[in-house]
């Protein structure tokens, strides 16, 4: 039996892991080279109206360390965060080789889940 990576997080508020599953949706363009992953979170569990204006980094953690972004656009009513979406840019293939298997660890811990 294969032993799950249970550390494969994503974060916004370093050392609390966000509940919300995204939906993720993954461009690049024709060379393969560049590209981006656009995150959406449609109830954010760690991000809220007290602490939304500290938050300025999505982090991607796994095994082999950290991705991060500070491109984060949030959606704010009244009385809670509404919708938060994110963008991972990648430049090169070995940087879209690392981001896919951070991909591939996050889908299988929350696919066990």
């Amino acid at each position: 039996m294969t032993k799950l990576n249970t550390n494969v997080a994503i974060q916004f508020v370093k050392g609390k892991n966000e509940k919300d599953h995204p939906e993720i949706r993954l461009f690049r363009t024709l060379d393969g080279k560049k590209g981006k992953a656009v995150y959406k979170f449609y109830k954010p569990t760690t991000i809220t109206i007290k602490n939304f204006k500290c938050i300025q980094k999505m982090y991607l953690i796994d095994s082999e360390g950290e991705l991060l972004t500070n491109k984060i656009d949030l959606s704010i009513s009244e009385d809670h965060v509404k919708e938060v979406q994110s963008t991972y840019n990648w430049n090169s293939e070995k940087e879209f080789e690392r981001f896919m298997r951070f991909a591939s660890r996050y889908a299988n811990s929350i696919s066990n889940n």
